[in-house]
């Protein structure tokens, strides 16, 4: 344990001095929900709920997946091409510690995004939500980073180093627009309404917009399971990528 808490506290350190990290995945999704929940659409209402209320819950499930995707796979991706990953494994480091902090870095980044969007949401849009409500919203999108965060250490293992900044963002941002993110699922085409259920920021964003009781015509729990499903096979991915990367390293691939 005294192993864990210091990696992830020099992970911490490490992220926090890194403004290409904040500009790039904190800062979008506070200015997104200002421009379109404080600016635009402060006083209009969708399903049921105060459009304020409703984009929290959906630019908050793209801040989560932001904060994972590039703070656990873009840095991942990174460390690989400068050779961080061969000095970890001559390190006595467990390599479980090393992803493990790292997935506990995109946690408390997501809870910090989370928590800011809820400031914005109550301090400048108007949201009004009981206190229980609230809670049970900012739990449900903390809980997302961990599909995110096994997505974002797929992708640093996978992805090269020179590549993995393109190709983080050709995943983060349609994604985000084709689960219904920016704009209401139900105002998408048809064609994409029925792609999206295929996508775990959907089933996240679902679960967040439950609380509101926009999402009644879907059973609660099978988001759940869409979003564990979707967190085994990232993190299987991940365990292949490890390993093709690790027998690289030693002449083995």
């Amino acid at each position: 344990m005294n192993i864990y808490w210091k990696e992830t506290k020099y992970e911490f350190l490490k992220m926090l001095r890194n403004p290409r990290f904040g500009l790039s995945a904190l800062t979008m999704p506070l200015l997104f929900y200002i421009l379109y929940a404080v600016i635009m659409y402060k006083s209009r209402h969708f399903g049921g709920a105060n459009m304020s209320s409703y984009m929290l819950a959906t630019f908050g499930s793209f801040g989560v997946m932001g904060a994972c995707l590039f703070g656990i796979g873009l840095n991942l991706a990174n460390e690989r091409g400068l050779g961080w990953l061969e000095v970890k494994r001559a390190s006595p480091l467990p390599p479980a510690i090393y992803f493990l902090a790292k997935l506990t870095i995109g946690l408390l980044f997501g809870v910090a995004e989370v928590a800011a969007l809820f400031a914005l949401g109550i301090g400048l849009a108007d949201v009004r939500l009981a206190p229980l409500d609230t809670l049970r919203m900012f739990g449900i999108l903390v809980a997302g980073s961990i599909p995110f965060g096994a997505l974002g250490l797929a992708l640093g293992y996978l992805a090269k180093p020179d590549s993995a900044p393109v190709i983080v963002n050709l995943i983060y941002l349609p994604l985000s627009f084709f689960s219904g993110l920016w704009m209401p699922v139900e105002l998408l085409p048809k064609a994409l309404q029925q792609t999206a259920v295929y996508l775990p920021p959907y089933h996240l964003s679902r679960l967040a917009l439950g609380v509101l009781g926009v999402d009644q015509d879907h059973v609660y729990w099978t988001h759940w399971q869409a979003l564990t499903c979707f967190t085994a096979i990232f993190l299987g991915l991940a365990m292949l990528g490890y390993r093709r990367d690790n027998a690289r390293q030693n002449g083995l691939a």
